[in-house]
């Protein structure tokens, strides 16, 4: 009985940081994103200060 629950424990910690990972993963994704964005705009605004001159 006792092994039961421990199994049961260590399934649902197996599941917990499995979870963890791809919450990290999907944050990470999204931070990439927006500082792709940034880098983007910035370069925008770069051509149009070089377009002016």
């Amino acid at each position: 009985m006792n092994l039961m629950h421990e199994e049961l424990a260590r399934a649902q910690m197996s599941a917990r940081l499995g979870e963890a990972q791809r919450n990290g993963q999907a944050r990470r994704l999204v931070v990439a994103r927006r500082l792709s964005r940034k880098a983007e705009r910035a370069a925008a605004q770069a051509r149009l200060a070089m377009a002016r001159l």
